[in-house]
Parts: C-alpha cells; sequence; structure tokens
C-alpha cells in the first residue's frame, strides 16, 4: 500500500504541475469566469475530460502479482486494473462546470477508461460519467462561492474512489481478483484524489486573487492619477492643461512619452520626441482617427503607426476619453518596444479612459446645472424689475398732468433705483444692509404718490447688516403690501418691517394692515404664480424661488392673515455675517 501511495503522489505531482500550467494561461481563467453555456460547457467537458485521462495515465498497474509503474499504457489484462489520479478532473469539472460539464467529462474519461480495457474498465465507463455528475449536483449546495473551499472540495474527493470501488465490485459480483485489487488501491486511490482534488482547488484561488489583486492594484493606481489629471481636464482641453496632463501621465507611469490631443490635432508631448513636436501639428495617424471615431483604445505595435515618428519610440497605446458620450481626446502613451505594453498596461489603459470619462461628464454636467440655475436666477431677477417699472411709468404719466414737478422727482427717484437694482441683481447674494437701501429707494417713489396715507416702520436689530440674502427679496414683498394689500385703505395705511436675529438664523417679517391674503391663496402664494385678484402673484413667486435655490428650503416665504387684518409674510436666512 505504501508502495502504491508513493507511485500515485509521484505521478500526481506531474498530473499538478500540468494543472499549474493551466492555472497561468489567461484563456482557462477566461473559462472559469465566464457563464457556462453549451459552447462553454463542451470546452469545459473537453479539457477536464483531458485532465482525467492524463490522471489515468499517470497512475500505476495493479495486478494479483504486483505493481508494473510503467508511465504509458495501451491496453490492460484482465485481471489488471489502474490506480490512477483520474477522478480529479472529473470531479472538478463537476464543482467548477457544474452536473452536465462534469457527466460529460467522467464519459471522456470512463471511455478511455474502457478502451484500455482491464478489470475495471467496464465499471469505469459507467461510474466515473456518474461521479461527475453528482460532483455537479452537489456544486449546486455551494453556488454562492466563487470557487469551493479546498477542504469542502477534498472532503467530497474522498467519496469518489469509494463510490468508484462499490460499482466495480459490483459490476464483478466481487470476485476474489477484485475484493483482492479494491483492497490494495481503495485507500491509496482515495487519499491521492481528495488530497490532489484539493490543492488544485487551492491553485485556482490563488490564481484568482492573484488577478484580482492586480485589477485591484491597477484600479486604485488609474483612480490616483485621474485625481491628478481631472483638474486639469476640467479647465477644458488646452495647450496649457494638456501640458500639464501630459507631464502628470509621463511621470506616473514611467512612460518614454506621453501625448495629449483634441479631436483634430496634437495639444502637448513630453519626453522622447519633443524636440519633432509641433503643438497644433494634426492628427495623422489611422489609430489614431480611429480610437476618435470609435472611442475604443487602439495599441500601435511599428513605429510607423505612431506619431510623431522617433527612432526611439516603436509601440504606443491610443486612449480615448469621451464627454457626454462623444470622444473629445486622446492620450497616447508611448514605449520603445512593443514589449513593454503587457496585459497591465492594457489594464491601466481601460479603467483610466473609464475613469476620466465618466468625471468630465459629470464635471460637464455640474457645469451645465450651474449655469441653468445662474440663467433661471437671472431670469427671475429680470421679472420683477419690468414688473415695477411698468407701475411707476404708469404713476409718472399720471403726475405729468396733475404735478409736473412730482412727475420730474419721481423720474429722478426711479432712475437711482434702477441703477441700484442693476448694481445688486449683479451678485447672487448681497449685504442685507444694501437690500434695505434698495426698499428705501422705493419708498422714495412710493411716498410721492401716497403722501401722508401711507406710513412705514422698519425695526431692525444691530449686527444683521452684513447678513447675505438675494437681492430684491424684501422690495417686491414691500411692493406686494403697498400695491394690493392696502389699496383699497384711502388713509391709516402702514406696512411694517421686523429683522431679528435668533440663534443661527435671522428672521424677517414684512406685514400690513390691508385687506390680507384670499384664504384659497394662501397656502398656493410663492409655489406657483397665481391669477385673479388683480395679481399674477409672479413677484412673490420669484422672490420664493431663488430663496428656496441659493439657501433651500427652511427659507422659503410663509404668508398668513392677521387675526387684526392684513397679511403677513416671514422668512428666514441663516446668520453668517457675510462670512
Amino acid at each position: 500500500m505504501k508502495e502504491l501511495l508513493l507511485v500515485l503522489f509521484e505521478r500526481m505531482g506531474m498530473l499538478l504541475i500540468l494543472m499549474f500550467t493551466l492555472t497561468r494561461i489567461p484563456l482557462f481563467r477566461n473559462i472559469l469566469d465566464r457563464e457556462v453555456d453549451a459552447r462553454t460547457g463542451t470546452v469545459f467537458a473537453l479539457l477536464f475530460g483531458l485532465i482525467g485521462i492524463a490522471g489515468t495515465y499517470s497512475g500505476a498497474i495493479v495486478s494479483p502479482e504486483g505493481i508494473d509503474s510503467t508511465f504509458w499504457v495501451s491496453a490492460l489484462g484482465p485481471d489488471e486494473i489502474m490506480a490512477h489520479s483520474a477522478l480529479i478532473g472529473v470531479v472538478l469539472a463537476g464543482l467548477l462546470g457544474g452536473a452536465y460539464v462534469g457527466a460529460g467529462a467522467g464519459f471522456l474519461t470512463g471511455l478511455h477508461s474502457l478502451l484500455l480495457g482491464g478489470l475495471a474498465g467496464p465499471s469505469h465507463a459507467v461510474s466515473t460519467p456518474l461521479i461527475g455528475l453528482l460532483a455537479g449536483l452537489i456544486a449546486r449546495f455551494f453556488y454562492e462561492e466563487r470557487i469551493i473551499a479546498p477542504i469542502k472540495a477534498m472532503f467530497i474527493g474522498v467519496f469518489a474512489p469509494i463510490l468508484q470501488m462499490g460499482i466495480l465490485l459490483v459490476y464483478t459480483t466481487s470476485s476474489e481478483t477484485a475484493i483482492e485489487l479494491v483492497n490494495r488501491v481503495g485507500v491509496p486511490m482515495v487519499i491521492a484524489n481528495s488530497i490532489g482534488i484539493a490543492i488544485f482547488v487551492a491553485m485556482i484561488q490563488v490564481a484568482f486573487k492573484e488577478e484580482e489583486r492586480a485589477a485591484a492594484h491597477e484600479t486604485q493606481r488609474a483612480l490616483t492619477i485621474a485625481e491628478m489629471v481631472l483638474p486639469h481636464l476640467k479647465e477644458g482641453l488646452t495647450y496649457t492643461t494638456a501640458e500639464a496632463t501630459a507631464s502628470i501621465l509621463m511621470r506616473e507611469l514611467q512612460a518614454d512619452a506621453v501625448a495629449v490631443t483634441d479631436t483634430q490635432r496634437i495639444l502637448a508631448h513630453v519626453g522622447v520626441g519633443t524636440s519633432r513636436h509641433v503643438p497644433g501639428e494634426p492628427l495623422l495617424t489611422e489609430l489614431s482617427k480611429q480610437a476618435i471615431r470609435t472611442g475604443k483604445i487602439q495599441i500601435a505595435m511599428h513605429r510607423d503607426q505612431i506619431q510623431p515618428h522617433h527612432e526611439a519610440l516603436g509601440a504606443a497605446l491610443i486612449v480615448p476619453f469621451n464627454q457626454s458620450g462623444r470622444t473629445a481626446g486622446l492620450t497616447k502613451i508611448y514605449f520603445r518596444s512593443p514589449k513593454q505594453i503587457r496585459k497591465v498596461e492594457v489594464e491601466f489603459a481601460y479603467g483610466f479612459s473609464k475613469l476620466i470619462s465618466s468625471q468630465l461628464t459629470i464635471a460637464l454636467a455640474e457645469k451645465l446645472e450651474a449655469l441653468m440655475k445662474d440663467a433661471e436666477l437671472k431670469a427671475l431677477q429680470a421679472q420683477i424689475n419690468p414688473h415695477f417699472l411698468f407701475n411707476t411709468l404708469n404713476s409718472i404719466v399720471t403726475l405729468i398732468r396733475i404735478d409736473p414737478d412730482q412727475a420730474r422727482h419721481v423720474t429722478v427717484q426711479l432712475g437711482q433705483f434702477m441703477r441700484m437694482s442693476l448694481k445688486i441683481t449683479q451678485s447672487l447674494l448681497i449685504p442685507l444692509y444694501q437690500e434695505v437701501e434698495h426698499v428705501n429707494a422705493y419708498l422714495e417713489i412710493i411716498r410721492v404718490r401716497f403722501a401722508d396715507q401711507l406710513k412705514v416702520e422698519w425695526k431692525v436689530e444691530r449686527g444683521l447688516e452684513m447678513v447675505p440674502i438675494p437681492p430684491s427679496t424684501l422690495q417686491p414683498l414691500v411692493e406686494n403690501s403697498i400695491q394690493h394689500g392696502l389699496k383699497k385703505r384711502t388713509n391709516g395705511g402702514w406696512v411694517r418691517i421686523a429683522m431679528e436675529r435668533k440663534d443661527k438664523i435671522v428672521r424677517i417679517v414684512v406685514e400690513d394692515n390691508g385687506s390680507g391674503i384670499r384664504e384659497d391663496f394662501l397656502d398656493k402664494l410663492g409655489t406657483t404664480p397665481m391669477s385673479g385678484s388683480g395679481s399674477t402673484g409672479l413677484g412673490v413667486h420669484n422672490v420664493n424661488q431663488r430663496l428656496i435655490s441659493l439657501l433651500g428650503p427652511d427659507s422659503a416665504l410663509s404668508f398668513e392673515n392677521r387675526a387684526e387684518g392684513g397679511a403677513r409674510v416671514t422668512l428666514a436666512i441663516p446668520y453668517t455675517n457675510g462670512e
């Protein structure tokens, strides 16, 4: 038994060397990574069936006379049996590929055993496919694991030779020769096959972990370099940003040269060949044009395929990057020899291209969002001024007939008010004291019209002068109180404006003693332009939208009717003191 076990371990060592070589082949790893379909399953079954056949040849002939360790066997005698490691390939086929793959590999291995003949040939033709099928069915219990654990595989491998020996005894009706041979080969085969299965599974796990570590490393490197390059590319593709990008890539990748282009010309080139390169030179090579056209990485493996031509440069990776689905430019990484373009460099190029493309797309979206937001705010501000201007011009037209001096005074005040409006609306936020000045300029015009019929009261807490607020926030609210809330009052009308700080919030209240707000309008004001009651509600709507956009939803306008009569509008802005 010991002699046979040593022979099996010796032969199994050669088989494991073959298997280890397989784990180094990318094609083998790709097969393992794919979902098993009819085509992949056939390749799987054929591959592991050949491993099973190799396991048969790596065994030893056992007969009642003794052990024959001849390596190549063409046929077995009627009283001979092979002590083999064929079940390693069959069990692994089932564990890695499933029941059908295991059965297919078992069929090939069993067919080979049948052709060799011997005492166990016919029974192996039945038992080996059955073992592969059962291994595949057992693997379903471990479907969540990418590769089954070696200890579990070894445990499953223990039962495969036992089942095979059992079927042999059934097929031979437990003849004395069969019993003797099973006693001699049973334990060595159980030990050799189970340990071999565990070792090979461990090899596959190591291979995948190496690949995962390499992929993680390249992903991390691509992410780090992308973070360094992105601030330059976000500014747009110019000669300056392209040169900074190329310098970073050459330093981090340790390439012989790096170029950055847009879709038409070379913007920067650093490293070997720089003296022959002129910024602005058009793209000439077919591979560069193809990379721009397809958006796919191209690999130049000959000097004639790269630009600029230089005797020291013999290969290049042409990596496109896109923005919003359109190719924006190329990064060209040059090497002295095609041998320097390893899988590591190619994987980095793919990762770098995807990272830069996604980040540039996000950056463009953020920029467009900011531009749209700014355009929207400018539009909202622009809508307020014509609203007030229309009412004031109507007043001036009336005063020209009644009191030309007052009309002249109102015109001068309107000019000052408009100049102030143009100045403050250049910014998204202004200090609170400027907004107060803006309201006072408006009231100077209004007082000419209403004389002693209107009283405006201010109550402003000290220390709030520099608190930022969107421009033209208070003026439309005060205008709304005067033009609509107090329009039915012939005298005794008043508007109060109060500002006070509470912790980190500045509370601003604009109230009047007018006719109030229609109850059915209270919940809708500020959220949508209203119609009816002689007003569209556009002014307060625009104010509310700007407050929410710039300061957040907590700053939205709140409307209510006073119990004593009139309306109250409240807003809250963050207290930052202009810092």
